[in-house]
């Protein structure tokens, strides 16, 4: 995996897999995500994401228990 931050642009890319990006789509506004030939997600892009984020040029990595008593997902308007 790896985390891009670009100050200039205001954008942060996180890479799931090294792959080529067959194909975007926005989820929601300022949010893309990149998926593989077999429409497997790959990445994601966040727009403007020093207003979305704690702090963009900082990246913490934990090993732990996941979050699983967040809220249903909801379907996605693309």
């Amino acid at each position: 995996m790896k985390v891009i931050y670009d100050p200039e642009k205001d954008i942060l890319q996180i890479t799931f897999m090294e792959m080529t990006v067959e194909e975007t789509a926005q989820i929601a506004p300022g949010l893309v995500l990149d998926y593989d030939g077999d429409g497997n997600a790959i990445g994601l892009e966040i727009a403007n994401a020093s207003t979305k984020v704690d702090n963009p040029h900082v990246v913490a990595y934990v090993v732990g228990n996941a979050n699983v008593d967040k809220p249903q997902i909801k379907s996605c308007r693309i």
